[in-house]
């Protein structure tokens, strides 16, 4: 295995919960912040806190509006996350591949 691949790895995606975030807006084009929420079962705190860091990261874009005079924000992945999670997808699935049991 190459060790290499391994600290490759973007580690602003790669903790769990942000992760599992841009998986989620990486399959959707854009989320409210309840969806993302309550479908990652996470404290408000702590994603706010871990969309803030894809957001500092240009990963995440986020927008406030009002919505039937209502408060709601939304998340969506920049085209700068889309290549980045893109990319950390591909480094996973190389650690995958050179993990593998060779056949014989």
């Amino acid at each position: 295995m190459n060790p290499g691949v391994i600290l490759q790895l973007d580690k602003v995606i790669h903790e769990k919960g942000r992760l599992a975030i841009m998986s989620l807006l990486a399959a959707t084009p854009e989320l409210s912040f309840t969806e993302l929420r309550d479908t990652l079962q996470m404290t408000d705190g702590n994603i706010v806190t871990h969309i803030r860091t894809l957001q500092e990261a240009g990963f995440v874009a986020v927008t406030k509006q009002f919505r039937d005079s209502r408060p709601l924000t939304t998340c969506q992945l920049t085209a700068a996350g889309r290549t980045a999670f893109a990319e950390h997808i591909a480094l996973l699935e190389q650690i995958v591949r050179q993990n593998r049991p060779q056949s014989r």
